[in-house]
């Protein structure tokens, strides 16, 4: 199978997938291809914020439904998962508007709201319209980008092997940050 039919085939699913899990790198590489025409740019942000809403509202029912499990401890353990309860105690509505975009936050933040005394009927609608913003605007970037990069992206295969390499290189990054910032914090 051709590369160009996998990306038509596998691209949204993928952008659906990768917007939960790794969030940002996913779906600018989604609006790279979009840009290149591989993928329509409303379904990598309907993808992406369909994916990003789906997973935080996973960790949410996971953290109300087994706040004492060990492993929902562990990450309430951490340094970044208290700075989140701060924050969504000064700033409740806010906060759950806001965490896809706070880096750092973005992965403990809905754990934490689900251990918090917020309501379901609250951060459900609230979650909704906070994907429904961040994955256009995170799609539309990659689209932008993919723009920039024209003079060098040329034929399917180059556009293709360079969203994957700027969407890992954005992940490694992101990685080696997160790591550096445990090893200090820790």
């Amino acid at each position: 199978m051709a590369i160009e039919a996998l990306v038509a085939r596998y691209g949204l699913i993928a952008i659906f997938a990768g917007a939960g899990i790794e969030g940002e790198a996913v779906v600018i590489t989604g609006g790279v291809l979009a840009q290149k025409g591989l993928l329509p740019i409303w379904g990598v942000a309907a993808a992406a914020a369909a994916g990003s809403c789906l997973i935080d509202q996973l960790w949410f029912w996971m953290a109300r439904r087994y706040r004492d499990h060990r492993r929902v401890r562990a990450v309430m353990a951490r340094p970044a998962f208290a700075r989140a309860i701060r924050l969504l105690e000064r700033y409740p509505t806010s906060f759950i508007l806001a965490f896809r975009w706070i880096y750092g936050l973005r992965t403990v933040s809905p754990m934490a709201i689900g251990t918090s005394a917020i309501r379901s009927r609250t951060f459900v609608p609230l979650n909704i319209v906070s994907a429904a913003f961040w994955g256009p605007a995170i799609a539309w970037a990659g689209y932008a980008f993919g723009k920039a990069l024209d003079p060098w992206l040329h034929d399917v295969k180059s556009v293709v092997l360079g969203a994957l390499a700027l969407g890992g290189g954005i992940a490694l990054v992101l990685l080696l940050v997160r790591w550096h910032r445990a090893a200090v914090a820790g």
